[in-house]
């Protein structure tokens, strides 16, 4: 190949309009062509191997280039995968989390149920939900352990995430405990939900439309709450006049339908399993509440009817008095003092299809003015707590007129009554006698009149409950306040000594 090295150091030269320049050792030169034709084909014959010479070495560096580029895209790609690694390893994105709502933060009251329904705004509480996006890698060189089934990874694809490298089909759901292969996953704590198992578990459902309660403008999950109940319901179902039971407040579910009483009114079904509904059927109950004033030494002397009726003749019965004071939106019971006619209640209303009320039968009474007191009304279709409770209020106002107690301030008379429609409650809770006197009497097996009894027995003592919490957490002046300050006189000094103090000055003894 000497020739070739040659032709490579010769390589600059070239040839030009008959002029050819040799290389600089040679000194010779070259004026115009040779008239030799030896010479000159020696000349021709050179110029053509040198040629083919540079047309070989240009192929050649071609060819070396190719194999360097190539070589450094294998190291490029090294690199690259290197690095993928290394971040796989060593570093973990933290979630990114995802703003959701919760319950029992109490924003706002709702104006349609005296301060009894809460607006809540959450974020499902003690669940920190989060929104994170698992890094796929095609490819895993090393040992890694898998944070599902604690094996090694080898080579494959992996998931990083949470701080831990995993086998796609380890990754799994809490709560479904399919693998999780979406693009984003939620999590509550430290376990991983899909997005939809997540919601069905944390994200809150109403209690009356059985819809996930729909988020605000804010993105927040926004709903009411009943303070007692707790029954969660969406903000719109206060504007879209679902019914209310007129005991318990409770707004009627989708699926269960309340039972409408004549004057209008609304009453759940575990409410009228107790519901007294007929002047004669409360009589048992008006001696109960007599047996519990001679037990506190309260006797009322006089015989003074008692009456159950409907809602206006409740009313009109309101307007016809002089005097009183009376618990609005509705009043539910009143002591008379004025001579009037009241149509009351005779006889228990049947149930037809789809719990409608059908024969009520009513018929007016008349009412003589013999003493202080005329009559007790109570409204018709309540639960026999709530009944009694109203009773032994109304009772007292009774009592304190039959007793010659003067005109007191409302806060001072409907706080007293209210401290002993709270003790009768009380006394009934602890008894265990709230539902004894009306238990059910269809016919049917005695285990499921047993199981029955106990069902009714533990709604009872919650709805006992509810009504004590309705008279410690009433707001107004009259029944509210004064309640607070009546029963903390009560227990301060006792029953007897803040009533003759009441007696003598008219206000209580502090």
């Amino acid at each position: 190949m000497g020739w070739l090295t040659k032709i490579f150091k010769g390589s600059n030269h070239r040839l030009s309009e008959g002029e050819y320049r040799g290389k600089p050792n040679d000194h010779e030169f070259w004026n115009q062509p040779s008239e030799n034709p030896d010479v000159y084909e020696q000349f021709e014959n050179e110029e053509i191997d040198r040629a083919i010479a540079l047309s070989l070495s240009e192929e050649e560096e071609r060819k070396a280039m190719t194999l360097d580029k190539d070589s450094h895209l294998e190291e490029d790609e090294q690199l690259a995968r290197a690095l993928q690694e290394s971040l796989n390893v060593e570093s973990s994105a933290p979630p990114r989390e995802k703003r959701t709502r919760n319950s029992n933060s109490n924003s706002s009251s709702n104006p349609n149920s005296n301060s009894n329904s809460n607006s809540n705004s959450s974020s499902n509480s003690n669940s920190n939900s989060n929104s994170f996006h698992p890094l796929p890698f095609d490819f895993s060189s090393g040992y890694r352990i898998c944070g599902g089934c604690q094996n090694e990874i080898g080579h494959g694809r992996f998931l990083s995430c949470m701080g831990a490298v995993w086998h796609p089909h380890c990754f799994k759901c809490n709560s479904c405990s399919q693998p999780i292969y979406d693009y984003e996953f939620s999590m509550s704590g430290n376990r991983p939900y899909h997005k939809s198992c997540y919601k069905e578990q944390h994200h809150p459902k109403c209690d009356v439309c059985k819809q996930f309660i729909p988020t605000n403008m804010s993105g927040l999950i926004e709903y009411r709450a009943h303070p007692f109940w707790l029954q969660k319901y969406c903000p719109s179902h206060e504007m879209d006049r679902t019914p209310r039971c007129c005991s318990c407040e409770r707004m009627e579910p989708r699926d269960t339908k309340y039972v409408k009483l004549d004057d209008g009114r609304k009453i759940c079904l575990e409410c009228l399993d107790s519901a007294v509904m007929d002047t004669s059927e409360c009589q048992p109950l008006y001696l109960d509440i007599q047996e519990f004033y001679e037990g506190l030494n309260m006797k009322v002397e006089q015989q003074v009817p008692l009456l159950l009726v409907e809602r206006q003749a409740l009313n009109d019965a309101m307007e016809g008095e002089k005097h009183g004071h009376h618990h609005m939106p509705e009043t539910r019971g009143l002591c008379l003092s004025e001579e009037q006619t009241v149509s009351t209640i005779l006889r228990r209303p049947r149930f037809g299809a789809g719990n409608k009320i059908m024969e009520m039968r009513s018929e007016p009474y008349r009412l003589t003015r013999r003493c202080e007191v005329t009559a007790i009304l109570i409204l018709y279709g309540l639960p026999r707590l709530l009944t009694g409770s109203i009773l032994a209020h109304e009772m007292m106002h009774a009592w304190l007129r039959l007793n010659g107690f003067r005109t007191l301030r409302p806060e001072i008379e409907e706080g007293i009554c209210q401290v002993l429609a709270h003790m009768w409650i009380e006394t009934e809770l602890m008894a265990g006698s709230g539902s004894a006197s009306l238990a059910s009497t269809s016919a049917s097996s005695s285990s499921a009149m047993s199981s029955k009894k106990v069902a009714r027995s533990q709604f009872d003592r919650k709805l006992g409950d509810f009504f004590k919490h309705q008279i410690e957490s009433d707001t107004s002046a009259a029944y509210g306040d004064g309640f607070r300050a009546c029963n903390r006189a009560v227990v301060q000094y006792g029953l007897k000594r803040t009533l003759d103090h009441i007696r003598m000055t008219g206000s209580l003894p502090f």
